[in-house]
């Protein structure tokens, strides 16, 4: 009974999760399908090169959402409302500071950051356009992830998937609407893009307006060491998104050099469906997190055990769907996003992600493996994870097999070091993440 009860309640949290998650890979999915359509090859380019700052801003605020809500998980379970709040205020206030930050950095310093990531003067206006938009709406962004953690952990992840999923199909359809009918270019695009995070929350706020909630902003709760703890906690999810970011950079620098703008528009399309992939594996992980955080608080150390057990077996079932997938409709989906029949650019693309998506089953064990570690308050295995198949490992692979291969290299460089990672943590979850060291 207690198997079935715990089965239930992990399709529950997952499958809205996933919805969710991959609902805001949209953002930039979506981005790349119109851009490639109405701008072509350059526009594929500067939205590749804008993707790391992306990465920076969104990898902080996932760092305090998943941080934040996942201590407030955990204070759930152990019946203490009190610190519960102190968790949602602690990381409200310092998270919306920080917004604040990346969005002046991006109305007053996007000129030279397009240029520090690589903007030539065929794809300058539109990556600075883009930059200054998106990181101006830093705060939409910081609100639309934190709650959404907070009402998913506060038991309502249907209204969690709602918000990301109607967000993101707004996303869809403003895309359209000003990249073609209103002509407005990459300014349309990222517009559609920022006005997603927006919608988002208007629908989460029902949550609180409905009095639903269990959180509440008490600012005499808020403690400076108490939102730091949030983000320690958050840090797997920062740390990915930096790796994502210094990944793509050090990615688009070695394929210019090799194969200029092409490669670049060819890596754009192989990152972005990739990034669709990861948002599946991370809802997985992201849906399991509530869960496992709550037994943890309760002690109930059966049910992180089964709900673990679900999550690696899901995972490992879904990104064997991936591989076949994109193994066997290669050509069609790069031709997608192939609008001038570049032959030069459908070539490099399906060579590309054949190798590429190798990588799929072991980044989804490092992931949910990952986040396991996070849900438990193991912070520092969980961040060793992230900094492995990231910075540690891919950006060295990348540069020594490009060296020894080529273009090749720069894709076999991604399952090189997911599956080095995959090693390490299987090694670290047998010596510290064992369900009896988490009593």
């Amino acid at each position: 009974m207690k198997n079935n009860k715990c089965f239930k309640e992990f399709i529950k949290y997952t499958l809205l999760s996933i919805l969710g998650t991959v609902g805001v890979s949209c953002y930039i999915f979506t981005d790349t399908l119109f851009i490639s359509m109405g701008m072509g090859e350059k526009g594929l380019t500067a939205l590749n090169l804008a993707i790391p700052a992306y990465s920076i801003m969104y990898g902080f605020c996932v760092m305090m959402g998943v941080g934040g809500s996942t201590r407030y998980a955990i204070a759930r379970g152990e019946g203490n409302e009190s610190k519960g709040n102190g968790f949602f205020t602690s990381t409200m206030l310092l998270g919306l500071v920080m917004s604040v930050i990346f969005s002046l950095g991006g109305i007053f310093f996007s000129d030279r950051l397009a240029r520090l990531l690589g903007a030539n003067d065929d794809v300058f206006e539109m990556t600075n356009i883009y930059l200054k938009i998106l990181l101006s709406f830093t705060p939409a962004f910081f609100l639309s992830n934190t709650l959404a953690g907070f009402v998913r952990n506060d038991g309502n992840p249907r209204l969690a998937m709602a918000a990301t999923l109607t967000g993101s199909l707004s996303n869809v359809l403003l895309d359209y609407v000003f990249i073609f009918p209103l002509n407005m270019g990459m300014t349309g695009a990222i517009l559609a893009t920022v006005a997603s995070p927006v919608i988002s929350v208007c629908i989460l706020l029902v949550h609180i307006i409905g009095r639903k909630n269990n959180f509440h902003l008490h600012i005499k709760s808020f403690k400076l060491y108490t939102a730091a703890s949030c983000a320690v906690t958050g840090t797997s999810a920062f740390v990915n998104e930096i790796a994502s970011a210094a990944v793509v950079i050090v990615f688009n620098m070695l394929i210019l050099n090799i194969a200029g703008n092409t490669g670049v528009a060819a890596y754009g399309v192989i990152a972005n469906l990739a990034i669709v992939a990861v948002a599946i594996m991370s809802g997985i992980s992201q849906g399991i997190q509530p869960i496992i955080s709550r037994s943890c608080g309760e002690g109930n150390v059966s049910y992180i055990k089964q709900t673990l057990k679900y999550g690696l077996i899901f995972a490992f079932v879904t990104a064997a769907v991936i591989c076949a997938v994109f193994m066997l409709f290669t050509e069609p989906v790069t031709k997608i996003f192939n609008s001038e029949n570049s032959a030069e650019l459908q070539e490099t693309a399906v060579n590309g992600m054949r190798l590429y998506f190798t990588a799929v089953p072991f980044a989804a064990f490092n992931i949910i493996i990952g986040n396991y570690f996070a849900a438990i308050k193991k912070a520092v295995p969980a961040a060793v994870i992230s900094l492995l198949k990231g910075l540690l490992l891919l950006i060295p692979f990348a540069f020594m097999l490009t060296a020894m291969l080529g273009i090749n290299g720069v894709w076999l460089s991604y399952p090189a070091a997911e599956i080095t990672t995959a090693i390490v943590s299987l090694f670290m979850f047998l010596k510290t993440g064992r369900v009896k060291n988490v009593e």
